[in-house]
């Protein structure tokens, strides 16, 4: 069973996203990650959307050459926008929810 506060630390983790990327949530998992299997599994999560968004917005940036990179810049912070925030309600619903589209490399 998911307690309250390991819900709300994982929505917290999606949420410090938009204001202080990386090293938020970064702090919030490495304090709980040993504590809880949920905020672990959240964590990973995020770190592997942030890895993988990260290599689309290059790939995308040097596409720009090409003018199609400028729309695939959109795209995929669009996308990393709504999955940050699906995420988030998902963790606070207390329920695990897996990024489509990215690559699993921390497990």
């Amino acid at each position: 069973m998911v307690t309250k506060e390991e819900k709300i630390l994982a929505a917290v983790m999606y949420v410090l996203n938009f204001f202080v990327p990386v090293i938020g949530p970064l702090i919030v998992w490495l304090l709980k990650k040993d504590e809880s299997a949920f905020i672990d599994f959240h964590g990973k999560e995020y770190f592997n959307f942030t890895i993988s968004y990260f290599i689309y917005s290059v790939v995308s940036g040097i596409l720009v050459i090409l003018l199609i990179g400028i729309f695939l810049l959109w795209v995929v912070g669009i996308a990393a926008f709504v999955f940050n925030i699906i995420a988030a309600v998902k963790a606070f619903e207390g329920k695990e929810y897996r990024f489509p589209l990215i690559f699993r490399l921390i497990k």
